[in-house]
Order: structure tokens, then C-alpha cells, then sequence
């Protein structure tokens, strides 16, 4: 058996059916043929007979050369896990002395973030004595939060962590 990306295909004499419905190189139907006059065929033709479809009745399989097929397959998944974008924690960082046009700017650029899917960490960044008053500085993370237009929900509660509080947010 040929192991490829978890699947086992079967390959020429591997395949264990004792009819097959063949499709050629290009993927038209050939009808149902007998194993062995599948594995004549194939022979014929210079290229394998790969069972595609074990659990079809009758099982499928294809005339290609296998190592054809592998590249089809790896191009596939390739393209295939390149469309299925993931989706990013963006971040964002403020300052609870940042003035109020810097902190609508952050809240555009968190407003982007969102809009496009991803979920947006915003971390308040506190200096020196500034750790110490932390019911005024949730108020100011509040603040900034009610400044993001886009419809969110939290994800992460506002936490204290090193250096200053973060909220997870992302889209409703």
C-alpha cells in the first residue's frame, strides 16, 4: 500500500476487488472492468491502476501514473490550506495617558482588525505609579472599548497581566 498525507491508496496488484469502475487519465468513465482486465489496460497504456474510492460499489480506480497523482493531490491540499485563512489575534496597545485622537485612531485600526475577522487583544500599558490605581485604569479600558464601533463581545475579561491589563475582544 502507498501511504500518502494519512490515506493509503492501493496500487496495481494491491487492489484486492474483483471489479473496478476505471477512469481514464483525463477522468472519463471506462465502465466496470474485471481486476485483471484493468491491470491489462493499465499495462497496456504504461501507467498504474490506483483504487481512488475503495468503499464505492464497485470500487473506483484510476489509470494515471502514480507519482502524477501524488503531485495532483500535494497541489490540491496546497491550495487547500492556503484558502482556509486563519484567523489572527491582532493587537492593540494604549496608554491610559494617551490623548483622545490617538485612542480613536487605535480604535479605527481595531475596528479594521475586526472587520476582517480577527480577534483583537488590547493590551493598556502601565508605568511606574500608574499600576497602582486599577479601578481608574479598567475605566479608561472601558472607554477605549466603547470607542470600537464594530459590534464585539469579550473573549478575555480585562486581567491584570506584567505590565498593564488585556481584553480579548472579537466580532459578534
Amino acid at each position: 500500500m502507498c501511504y500518502y498525507s494519512n490515506i493509503h491508496y492501493r496500487v496495481n496488484s494491491q487492489i484486492t476487488a474483483k471489479e473496478l469502475r476505471v477512469l481514464d487519465e483525463k477522468g472519463d468513465n471506462l465502465d466496470v472492468l474485471s481486476r485483471e482486465a484493468a491491470l491489462r489496460l493499465a499495462e497496456e497504456r504504461h501507467v498504474d491502476l490506483i483504487e481512488i474510492a475503495p468503499n464505492a460499489n464497485p470500487p473506483v480506480a484510476r489509470l494515471m501514473s502514480f507519482d502524477k497523482f501524488r503531485y495532483l493531490r500535494e497541489k490540491a491540499e496546497k491550495k487547500q490550506r492556503h484558502l482556509q485563512k486563519t484567523k489572527e489575534m491582532k493587537h492593540v496597545r494604549i496608554s491610559p495617558r494617551a490623548a483622545q485622537n490617538d485612542l480613536q485612531i487605535k480604535a479605527s485600526k481595531a475596528d479594521d482588525f475586526l472587520k476582517e475577522g480577527h480577534g483583537v487583544e488590547i493590551s493598556l500599558f502601565l508605568r511606574g505609579r500608574e499600576k497602582g490605581n486599577r479601578d481608574w485604569n479598567l475605566k479608561k479600558l472601558n472607554e477605549f472599548l466603547t470607542m470600537v464601533k464594530v459590534p464585539h463581545h469579550v473573549t478575555l475579561t480585562p486581567k491584570f497581566v506584567g505590565k498593564g491589563f488585556i481584553v480579548q475582544i472579537a466580532k459578534k
